[in-house]
């Protein structure tokens, strides 16, 4: 039996200029920086993402669904806004969202080792994300990350009068195809990330002047490829080039991305739960570290099992590795923590620790003044869950209880 056919998208649709973003990882981060583009010069933007909905600043109340969101949209069509940013995963794409809300922006991140507990192999969940791209609004536009691997088979699937728009940075990767807009250099320090671009000759033309130089208080390269994802988005979107740079730069970094919670031991949270993103992370913290690296994680319970020797590999990079509990749901802590463990460089020292709590204390316990700790997975979560029972658990709240 077939599964019922989504809705249309509502009558007022068209009076919303609609950026989606979908990729395995950074979805949050550029859905929040096209949104603070596009807010610079408007009314209140709407914003849809998986750690709540906003208009503007605000934090709106609806739920989790379709209804819920099209609530969002009406809100902000009536409070005389003109733009949404919204953050689309590839569960809702297979389920046909982009078909009741098609994009006039699409913008695509990257695709690694993730959600395969959802899409059962990695054919369909790229056929997932691709549903972001080939719903697009007529004479709508693509922005896709060029220096990863599957931007092309994305590119391959447009339709003639959809525009194309590449961007890229070089630490994910040559690229596949020529950049429109190029990381030429990219600086990381405690206090943010400057990304100095260069634009193709097609995109100085079509843009006019455009900004060479984009600043964001988040720290981490893999930032880099987020804000210049979300300048495209938002520029593709209507917003001038230096509209947009401004909205960028006056963004606080996301909750729980690269997020600085206590200095002298600097203690990192990170939302990083795949093998991609930990890699990342860490790469960005060994490049500031002067004294021992350390990082605390586990892994979720019933998802995506495949990852879970990977990530412990990526976690390598570390000097050390406190490895404990995620969100173990309805599954044996230990068994998951073995499974990490399993992919473990050999000679890497492992402590594992399954209270989160004491393993969060164990790192910081040890922490000398030159010492970085990631914890990484559950970033801006509050709460930890134990089959079907959701505990009060903040990462950062642990951190500063601990050191006050």
């Amino acid at each position: 039996m077939r599964p019922p056919a989504p809705p249309p998208p509502p009558p007022w649709r068209s009076k919303l200029t609609s950026v989606g973003v979908t990729g395995t990882n950074g979805k949050t981060s550029t859905t929040a920086w096209v949104a603070a583009a596009l807010g610079v010069s408007s009314g209140p933007v709407a914003r849809a993402t998986t750690v709540g909905s906003f208009l503007g600043d605000e934090p709106i109340e609806v739920e989790r669904s379709l209804a819920g969101f099209f609530s969002l949209m009406g809100m902000c069509v009536e409070r005389g806004g003109r733009y949404a940013a919204v953050e689309s995963t590839s569960e809702a794409l297979a389920m046909g969202f982009s078909v009741s809300w098609p994009s006039d922006v699409a913008v695509f991140t990257n695709l690694t080792h993730d959600h395969l507990d959802a899409h059962k192999n990695a054919e369909h969940y790229l056929a997932s994300k691709a549903q972001l791209f080939l719903n697009l609004r007529p004479n709508g536009t693509a922005v896709l990350n060029g220096c990863d691997e599957t931007a092309l088979l994305l590119s391959g699937v447009l339709r003639p009068d959809v525009k194309k728009w590449f961007y890229g940075v070089r630490s994910r990767g040559d690229a596949t195809v020529p950049l429109d807009l190029e990381a030429v250099r990219v600086e990381t320090s405690w206090s943010g990330t400057t990304v100095h671009a260069t634009a193709s000759h097609a995109l100085a033309s079509a843009l006019g002047e455009f900004p060479t130089e984009i600043r964001t208080p988040a720290i981490g390269e893999v930032y880099a490829e987020n804000v210049l994802a979300a300048w495209l988005g938002a520029v593709a979107a209507g917003v001038s080039p230096e509209e947009a740079k401004r909205g960028i730069e006056a963004a606080e970094a996301p909750p729980g991305r690269f997020q600085v919670v206590h200095e002298s031991p600097y203690v990192v949270v990170d939302y990083a739960h795949t093998p991609d993103a930990i890699e990342r992370t860490l790469r960005t913290a060994r490049a500031l570290t002067l004294g021992t690296l350390t990082i605390v994680f586990g892994a979720g319970g019933r998802r995506d099992k495949d990852k879970r020797p990977h990530m412990g590999k990526a976690a390598s990079l570390a000097d050390r590795i406190v490895l404990t509990n995620d969100n173990p749901r309805d599954e044996a802590p230990s068994e998951i923590a073995n499974a990490v463990a399993s992919g473990v460089t050999p000679g890497v020292p492992i402590q594992m620790e399954l209270d989160r709590v004491k393993a969060i204390q164990l790192a910081l316990r040890d922490a000398k003044p030159g010492d970085v700790i990631v914890i990484a997975g559950r970033g801006h979560e509050t709460e930890q869950i134990f089959g079907t029972a959701r505990v009060p658990m903040s990462d950062v709240q642990i951190v500063k209880e601990f050191f006050s």
